[in-house]
């Protein structure tokens, strides 16, 4: 821990103006970031009464060693600079909202040829059109299944697509007339589209008008006596109907909102936010968030609109709050840009709106109290689980940043390693590494983790030794680069842990405080004296042996037991499986790689790509074999002589140029095994 006085800024070094300032701790990882309209002043404000600070902002000066700062040009640009370098460094003593579960959407893929609609979690990616979210998955498939009556959009998954045009005929869905069945060209791409948007116009609430053009159609069919299509657009009408009814009119038709209401109390504080389109409630979505510092509801306000808003593309017209953002102008401006159009952020008083935003705010308290129960004994249990394993292995101090290594291979083959990370006690899969293993032949774990601990240790101190001289640029706080800043030498002296070369993060920039391998005393002997080579002595080794589940310090004849039933066993527990299945997913992905053979890879100068374009265009290798040189020099990329190269090898004739086969297996011209690679090819 380091005291806040030793790092302190020179009096008169920070300047006035607006900017952003990072902390960071003694191996350069931003541990908070944060804005300021005044630098000078908000920064002294950390130092000057430090028993005065909220606790939280206490410890976070103790973990950062140092300051720097950037100067900007406005207040909107600060705003933006802050929320880049959240999302980039993903700061530990920063306001971060966290999904209080994974909601499901209704997605329309329109970046597809044929949009697909279908129900969605997780990250959501460019040129899909999102609704909800809905608390509901059902829900959302029951409101598909009345629209898809009207708007037959396929829903059907690629491999599904792509099987029935082969085929060339529709399934289920077509059969019904719940699908418009593009796959065996019933309706052209065109026309499909039209439907998917369609279907989007109706979810984003013109309802009125399909309800009204339906029933125009319905009135002229019967006045044509087509009295079977009468009664087909009556059945569509009621089932757009039913659709409307799952979704609760709480405002004017004209209404498009988002309401945001907190519950929050000294530590932690829930959000919710109900969306509000065409007058109705299209969904409703939660976070919660750790306070870091004595914020205010309004800085919460601000922090949400930032994360939440600051990439998305559906934000709404209006924001209804519970408090204003402290620089309401710079915010608005900042969400008008976003959205492309003026955007309104305001506090309703009476009326219906109130009304809602209290139903809002009942919601956040409701979701605030069933986190705390969740939560209270999830920070607990990994509070004791860490303590427990600082006590047994006697560290100094709590492990925090765990690293784990596995080694996977099958008789010798494919041997590959995994790296995981843990911070705090739970999963860091951003910092998980996967290493494939190139000095070691057969089945040697022990040689195994000594190349992937050194590999992996060498690999920080060449970086550290590579940013030390670009660091000390940064040493006087006061000389940081303004914004706009795009050399090597000014992101070294704002302290960045990217790679001034690549502008991508350094892969392997922080240290961990204990290093588990998986195994016993020669596997941690192995990890031990790679980093006795290396000369790194304050980095704890220890190894767990799956038997009897025994942890194995280095040089130390007998294990450290950890009772089988306490959270620092658990712990250790699952770092390794998680390892272990790091470890085994790479492991197959590469067996499965290496096992796959083709008869085009026999092909000269046919190179991945080519192969890739071939069995798309033509759809399946038996095609190709069916195809002609002529047909084949169609596909991009692909020449006549290259046509006619493949057509002979497909067709068992020795393509012009290939190589002689090689000498079989035990006659002459090789032994067992020789002359052909791993996956039996001739070499």
């Amino acid at each position: 821990m380091a005291d806040p006085a030793t790092y302190r800024p020179a009096p008169g070094s920070i300047p006035d103006s607006p900017g952003v300032y990072r902390f960071r701790d003694e191996h350069g990882r931003v541990v908070y970031v944060g804005k300021a309209k005044n630098l000078r002043s908000r920064l002294n404000s950390y130092f000057t009464d430090f028993a005065g600070l909220h606790p939280r902002t206490q410890t976070m000066l103790r973990t950062a060693a140092r300051v720097d700062w950037t100067v900007v040009g406005t207040e909107v640009e600060a705003l933006q600079l802050e929320y880049s370098w959240i999302k980039e460094f993903d700061p530990r003593f920063n306001v971060r909202y966290r999904d209080d579960k994974s909601y499901p959407y209704l997605a329309v893929t329109l970046d597809e040829e044929y949009p697909r609609v279908m129900v969605m979690r997780g990250a959501k990616r460019k040129g899909v059109r999102y609704f909800g979210p809905y608390s509901h998955a059902w829900a959302i498939r029951e409101t598909v299944d009345q629209l898809l009556r009207v708007f037959p959009v396929r829903t059907c998954r690629p491999g599904v697509f792509k099987r029935q045009r082969q085929l060339d005929r529709p399934c289920l869905l077509g059969y019904i007339g719940k699908c418009s069945a593009p796959c065996v060209r019933r309706v052209t791409a065109e026309e499909h589209r039209l439907l998917a948007e369609d279907f989007c116009a109706f979810m984003a609430g013109e309802t009125g008008r399909f309800i009204k053009r339906l029933e125009r159609d319905m009135r002229e069919a019967a006045s044509a006596q087509e009295y079977e299509r009468a009664a087909r657009l009556r059945d569509d009408i009621r089932a757009l109907e039913r659709a409307l009814e799952k979704q609760t009119v709480v405002l004017a038709d004209s209404v498009d909102c988002d309401m945001i209401a907190f519950a929050e109390d000294e530590l932690e504080a829930a959000v919710q936010v109900f969306y509000v389109r065409g007058g109705r409630i299209r969904g409703r979505r939660g976070w919660v968030v750790d306070k870091v510092d004595a914020v205010t509801t309004a800085d919460l306000v601000e922090h949400f609109l930032i994360q939440v808003y600051g990439e998305s593309e559906s934000v709404p017209r209006e924001v209804l709050l519970p408090a204003l953002p402290p620089d309401v102008d710079a915010m608005t401006e900042l969400l008008g840009e976003q959205r492309g159009g003026p955007v309104r952020l305001r506090v309703p008083q009476r009326g219906d709106r109130k009304a809602l935003l209290d139903t809002v705010a009942r919601n956040a308290t409701e979701a605030l109290k069933q986190h705390k129960t969740r939560r209270a004994s999830d920070l607990t249990t990994r509070s004791r689980a860490l303590r427990e394993i600082q006590e047994a292995l006697e560290l100094p101090e709590a492990p925090l940043r765990v690293e784990c290594y596995d080694v996977s291979n099958l008789q010798g083959s494919n041997v590959v390693a995994s790296m995981v990370v843990f911070e705090d006690g739970l999963a860091r899969k951003s910092e998980y590494r996967r290493f494939s293993i190139k000095a070691v032949e057969g089945q040697d774990d022990v040689r195994s983790i000594h190349e992937v601990v050194t590999r992996r240790f060498r690999r920080y101190l060449a970086e550290s030794e590579k940013y030390g001289e670009l660091d000390s640029l940064g040493d006087d706080p006061g000389e940081a680069p303004e914004a706009g800043a795009g050399d090597a030498a000014a992101e070294a002296a704002a302290h960045q842990p990217i790679d001034p070369e690549t502008g991508k993060p350094r892969k392997f920039a922080y240290p961990p405080n204990l290093v588990i391998v998986d195994g016993g005393p020669p596997q941690v002997a192995a990890a031990q004296r790679a980093l006795d080579e290396l000369g790194i002595d304050d980095i704890a080794v220890c190894g767990i042996a799956k038997r009897l589940e025994e942890i194995w310090l280095p040089g130390d004849p007998d294990p450290v037991i950890l009772p089988r039933n306490s959270e620092g066993m658990f712990l250790v527990q699952r770092v390794r499986d998680e390892a272990h299945r790091f470890a085994i997913t790479f492991h197959r992905q590469r067996r499965s790689k290496a096992m796959t053979v083709s008869e085009l890879d026999d092909v000269p100068g046919l190179g991945p790509a080519r192969r890739s374009a071939l069995l798309k265009h033509f759809g399946s290798l038996k095609r190709l074999k069916e195809a002609t040189p002529e047909q084949i020099a169609e596909v991009p990329g692909i020449g006549p002589r290259g046509a006619e190269r493949i057509a002979a090898a497909l067709h068992g004739g020795a393509a012009p140029g290939a190589p002689a086969p090689a000498a079989p297996v035990g006659e002459e011209g090789g032994g067992a095994g020789a002359g052909r690679d791993h996956r039996g090819r001739p070499s």
